[in-house]
Order: C-alpha cells, then sequence, then structure tokens
C-alpha cells in the first residue's frame, strides 16, 4: 500500500462531479435525469470565441506561452476590469490561469500553514475548506445566513480576525447561495481591514457578471488601501459559457506577482495558446451573447424560486446573483444528503446538498437554474411528487 502523507487525508473533493458521474451513470442506464446540479451553463461557446481558437491553431500558436499569460490577453484583462469595475490594473499584475481553482490553491499555499488561520465562508465553495485544510492552516468559518440574504456581517468577519489570520476568502455573488454582498457591507469590511494589515483577501468575483434587479457589483479592488493585499480571481467560465475551456485570470498585488508567476511555473507551466486567444476574442468581441445568457438566467430565476416555493416543506429566498437557488428544506424533515440522494436515485433529478458547501448548508439544498425553463419546471414537479410519495 503506497504510504502518502498525512495532508492527502485532508484534501476533499467537490461533490457537484460526484453528483454528475452518478447522475451520467443513471442516464446511460436509461433513466431520464434532470440535470440541476452542475455549475455550467447550458448554452454553447458564443461562435467567434471559437473561431478565434481555431485560428490561433491555424495560424501557428502551438507553443509555450509565458508562464503568467500572453501579454495582450492580460492586457485585454485589464481593460476589461476598467470597463466593468472602473479600476485601473497594470497587466503586469494579471496572471492568466487554467481556470478558477488554481488561483485558491496558489493563493491559499502561500498563506496557509500550521499555527495560521484562513477565514472562509460557510456555506461556501467546497474547495476553499478543502484546500485550507490541505494546506495545514485552520479553517475559521464565516458564517452567511439566510435572513441576511446570505450575505456576511462585516462586524462578525472583522471579529473573526486574530493574530493568526492570513487571509480572508470572499465571494460576491456567491456560489451555492446566489448571495450578493451589498456595498454597504463591503465598505465596512474594507476600513475594518485597515486595521488588520496582516491579512490579505482573496476576492472570489467569477460571477461579477450575473447580478439581478439592479444590483451591482462591488469589487475588492475598488478599496485603494487595500490594493496591495487583495487577489482579485476572475474568468471565463460562467460569463461565456466556457466551463472546459480552462480559463481563469487572477489579479495579483506588485509583492504576490511574482510569486504566483513562479507556483505556475512550476505546477502547469502555463495555459494552452488558442485557449488564451479565444478569452481575448470574448473580451474584446460583442457581448449580446453573454448579456443574453444572463437575461436568460434571470429569467429562469423567478421560475425556479417560484415553483421552488410552492413544494410543501420548502422556503426559497431569491437569489441576487450567479445561477444557483438555495432553498430552506427543513419543513420536509430530510437531511440535505438524504433529499439529495433520493430526488437522483428514484426521481431522476441532480441536485446537491447543502452539506457540500460546509456544516452549515444542512438543512439546504443547491438548485442550479442553468438549464431550460422546461426542464426546471419538470424537476420540482417531480420533487414534488417525491416528497408526496414518502
Amino acid at each position: 500500500m503506497p504510504q502518502l502523507v498525512d495532508a492527502m487525508a485532508r484534501l476533499g473533493t467537490e461533490s457537484a462531479f460526484e453528483v454528475l458521474a452518478r447522475a451520467n451513470k443513471l442516464a446511460q442506464g436509461g433513466m431520464d435525469v434532470i440535470n440541476l446540479g452542475i455549475g455550467q451553463p447550458d448554452f454553447k461557446t458564443p461562435n467567434h470565441i471559437v473561431e478565434a481558437a481555431i485560428k490561433a491553431m491555424r495560424d501557428g500558436h502551438h507553443g509555450y506561452t509565458p508562464a503568467n499569460g500572453i501579454p495582450e490577453v492580460r492586457e485585454a484583462v485589464a481593460a476589461d476590469i476598467l470597463k466593468y469595475r472602473k479600476v485601473e490594473v497594470n497587466p503586469d499584475n494579471v496572471v492568466i490561469m487554467p481556470g478558477g481553482k488554481p488561483t485558491m490553491f496558489f493563493a491559499v499555499l502561500m498563506f496557509g500553514q500550521p499555527g495560521t488561520e484562513i477565514i472562509y465562508p460557510n456555506p461556501g465553495f467546497p474547495i476553499y475548506e478543502s484546500v485550507i485544510k490541505f494546506s495545514g492552516a485552520k479553517p475559521i468559518p464565516m458564517p452567511l445566513y439566510e435572513e441576511n440574504g446570505f450575505s456576511f456581517s462585516a462586524e462578525e468577519v472583522l471579529g473573526l480576525i486574530t493574530p493568526k489570520t492570513r487571509l480572508i476568502i470572499i465571494n460576491s455573488p456567491a456560489n451555492p447561495t446566489g448571495g450578493t454582498v451589498p456595498r454597504a457591507e463591503m465598505d465596512k469590511l474594507a476600513a475594518g481591514l485597515a486595521e488588520h494589515p496582516h491579512v490579505t483577501v482573496l476576492s472570489d468575483e467569477i460571477y461579477s457578471r450575473m447580478l439581478y434587479d439592479g444590483r451591482e457589483h462591488v469589487s475588492m479592488l475598488e478599496y485603494e488601501h487595500l490594493k496591495n493585499r487583495v487577489i482579485m480571481l476572475d474568468g471565463w467560465s460562467k460569463t461565456y459559457a466556457m466551463t472546459g475551456w480552462r480559463l481563469g485570470y487572477a489579479v495579483w498585488p506588485d509583492a504576490l506577482v511574482e510569486h504566483a508567476t513562479r507556483l505556475a511555473i512550476n505546477c502547469h507551466s502555463c495555459v494552452n495558446a488558442p485557449t488564451q486567444w479565444a478569452g481575448k476574442a470574448a473580451l474584446d468581441g460583442p457581448q449580446d451573447e453573454a448579456d443574453a445568457m444572463i437575461k436568460a438566467f434571470d429569467e429562469r430565476r423567478r421560475v425556479i424560486v417560484d415553483e421552488l416555493n410552492k413544494v410543501d416543506g420548502f422556503r426559497c429566498s431569491e437569489p441576487g446573483g450567479a445561477f444557483y437557488a438555495f432553498p430552506n428544506i427543513e419543513g420536509t424533515g430530510m437531511s440535505a444528503r438524504a433529499l439529495q440522494d433520493g430526488l437522483l436515485e428514484k426521481a431522476g433529478v441532480a441536485i446537491i446538498a447543502g452539506t457540500s458547501f460546509g456544516a452549515m448548508g444542512e438543512g439546504y439544498v443547491r438548485f442550479s437554474y442553468a438549464n431550460s425553463t422546461e426542464n426546471i419546471i419538470r424537476a420540482i414537479a417531480r420533487v414534488r411528487e417525491f416528497l408526496a410519495a414518502r
């Protein structure tokens, strides 16, 4: 038996991929499965982006690129940040990554070790807690409450900071809750962090374009006094339906960008060249298809919330961003995992248990509405039938 290092036992997983594999196996066996589990758009990547990758391959872009990314792509990222966040960043501070997760991994590895603490949202994206534990740091949950719209309380977060705190992870709009943090709360957090110069912030803004009902996106990059200790994560997966392209980016402060680049060299060398040129085309090109996707998600959001609130034992608040609904299921008397497994095995509906996103996710499940309105309505009808037949 191989003798693995102890850290491997602390490394978790992302349950959405496990549920996807089970759902696919059931579908291959003949079951009609409606997948509202995996968090990826059901749209195709816009054609001009695909064509840019094909052109790049035909033009001979087959070799290594700089570890931090092709300069023109980093410049396009900086221009996009200025356009949508009204913040100027130096392209030299941008590192192109193979998706969003490597940025999380790199940031936690830079700051997490035994004897340190990292604050992360709970319920939150499961990779945060997994990688924190892997690093040897102590994960400190930042509680997100339904009654607060699944936003954090800046006062509560600041109260979690100790001399051992090295990193705070925030995510708005959020996975799995769809919660968004209002500017007033971000302002309070930013002001309070001025008193804690030993703390760096990883701001996961991957859903920054997916906001509803006139909400504004507030980027941690906006706070000038924090610029030297904010790592901002974003990418192409959600906005441009490019999950399988594995393309993301991060903006690193001056003191960290060289370390991030060195980690990239050690880890993956560089991101494949045609995908990077496709990413440039996405940012530089027409945004009408991306905007249409977001409009469709907004329409589906209203449908799924309305349908979920008709289910006995469910209570669902309206998410402010992303493409997830996170209903409270305590009224059903079932645990989150039991409902997840029962719906998949007996009703052919794939969802994710709230406990996959942390201990505070018990009593909730995540529905992705990155699926057609027709399938959403069919799926919720199956949920009602499943619960009625118990």
